[in-house]
């Protein structure tokens, strides 16, 4: 309890010097870190216009308001600066034009393919979303004492933050969840885009909290619309002859598991920006300040 109470003390003195130390008044560690985050995203490759995606057969037609990272870029933000494992599975990622991982307010969407087979649409006015919802919620519940033996914190599926909803023109779904991890007092967003193709499915997740979900809805037609299959891999293309089909539909897509990937890393994210480097640093808003005076020179 003691060594608790230290602690808490050694914390309020960083955070109040944080709040009132200025950029001139960086510490040395502070300086290095902003020197490395400097270095670490002048070296990525930033894109727009038509990215391909050669392992999924998808086109990004990137916008002016986005950038794309490539899968070796996007390990550097995924793994060395928001402290996650690596991921094979993690193709590329969209940052909106104006932010960098090491802001306050980051937001993201990784993107991934699976290629389970073509998953049919033909229940998609069949599912009731609020039904499955509530099964989801009892799934949920239900895991968190074996949760909490293997030593993780309990997971709650609040509910919907934004309903799902297919775009059946397009062949395009998307749902958002709202999910609180423990006692967290923030809860973390769970948003999701999945693109049908011909032998997959392509994966867009953000990564944010819950108080990024303006921004993101705000993007949220964007972000659906930059993404498509190219011919040959399209929906359309399926053949039922040579073709595999997956074995699941839309429903499916949506219950997954109760809380996907990108939200154990948006709940990393939420925590490394409260506890972790952007305050035993203290470089978080100073890199900011610096990285954009640098953008308008």
């Amino acid at each position: 309890m003691k060594k608790l109470q230290i602690i808490f003390v050694l914390l309020s003195s960083l955070l109040t010097f944080i709040c009132y130390a200025d950029d001139e008044a960086a510490s040395d560690e502070q300086a290095e870190y902003i020197a490395w985050a400097t270095e670490l995203w002048g070296s990525v490759d930033k894109q727009q216009g038509d990215i391909k995606i050669p392992a999924a057969g998808a086109v990004l037609h990137v916008p002016d308001a986005f950038f794309y990272l490539n899968a070796k870029d996007s390990a550097k933000v995924l793994v060395d600066v928001w402290g996650n494992p690596p991921d094979d599975a993690v193709l590329g990622m969209l940052f909106p034009v104006d932010s960098t991982p090491f802001d306050a307010d980051s937001w993201a969407v990784t993107i991934e393919y699976e290629e389970d087979g073509y998953v049919s649409d033909e229940d998609a006015d069949e599912i009731d979303y609020n039904e499955l919802l509530e099964q989801m919620q009892s799934d949920a519940a239900d895991s968190n004492k074996a949760r909490v033996d293997a030593g993780y914190e309990t997971i709650e599926l609040v509910g919907w933050a934004s309903p799902p909803y297919y775009d059946a023109a397009h062949k395009k779904l998307h749902w958002a969840k709202e999910i609180k991890f423990g006692n967290n007092a923030e809860n973390t967003l769970n948003y999701n885009i999945r693109v049908l193709g011909r032998k997959g499915v392509l994966v867009l997740n953000f990564i944010a909290g819950m108080e990024q979900k303006p921004l993101i809805d705000n993007n949220i037609d964007t972000v659906l619309a930059l993404a498509e299959f190219e011919q040959g891999a399209r929906y359309s293309d399926f053949n039922p002859d040579i073709d595999k089909v997956a074995g699941y539909g839309l429903g499916a897509l949506v219950a997954g598991k109760v809380i996907a990937k990108t939200g154990v890393l948006a709940a990393a994210l939420i925590f490394l920006k409260k506890f972790g480097v952007f305050l035993v640093v203290g470089a978080g808003t100073l890199f900011r300040s610096i990285f954009s005076r640098k953008k308008s020179q």
